[in-house]
């Protein structure tokens, strides 16, 4: 069933609402995300710290893990669910490493 088409009509049924949650959920972490993208780099265009580049980094790859499995799950139809999961939270982890090495390496 496609999304858009259930949402314009206003017929939500139960495996739609759970995906128009996804999607906005989704969408919130992504723009929170970038807004600590920018604030890292701009922390380090003001005083030339490489963790805050780490920080930036860390942050973009866990937005960049939501919205690709955000993007593909849709592309799909939410099929290869395992893939997704796995992109999810490869992208996440090896983010999340990034933050916790700007917090050891901060000066």
């Amino acid at each position: 069933m496609d999304l858009l088409a259930v949402v314009c009509n206003f017929r939500l049924v139960p495996g739609a609402i759970i995906e128009l949650l996804y999607a906005a959920s989704t969408l919130v972490f992504v723009v929170a995300g970038l807004t600590m993208v920018g604030m890292a780099m701009r922390a380090y265009v003001q005083t030339s710290r490489r963790a805050m580049l780490h920080l930036s980094l860390g942050f973009a790859l866990a937005v960049a893990g939501a919205a690709a499995t955000m993007i593909s799950a849709f592309l799909t139809n939410f099929g290869g669910v395992r893939s997704l999961l796995l992109v999810n939270s490869g992208l996440t982890t090896f983010g999340y490493l990034f933050v916790m090495y700007s917090l050891v390496t901060y000066e």
